[in-house]
């Protein structure tokens, strides 16, 4: 059985400008995603409906339920957190 185990990266604060950040990586997460799904033969649908290659979230991030938006958000702020607590630097 598959017993996940994230490193631990509560204990990092981020930035302003690195909260900023995260949006716009949240915002790439989904463009990416998109893209990836309609390479696949993907198509916007009212329904997910994986037989038909169909689904709902085939929409500009901000159409994206709130939901939707707080998944890529944790994706980008995680991985921000993450890249920190390695010793990395970011800079602009």
């Amino acid at each position: 059985m598959y017993d996940p185990k994230p490193i631990d990266t509560s204990e990092v604060i981020l930035s302003d400008n690195l909260l900023e950040l995260t949006e716009k990586i949240a915002k790439n997460v989904h463009d990416v995603w998109a893209k990836g799904r309609i390479d696949e033969g993907w198509t916007y649908g009212e329904i997910k409906d994986s037989s038909k290659k169909t689904t709902p979230l085939l929409v500009p991030y901000d159409r994206l339920p709130e939901s939707e938006k707080e998944y890529d958000r944790n994706t980008a702020l995680e991985t921000l957190k993450l890249i920190i607590k390695f010793g990395y630097k970011i800079e602009n």
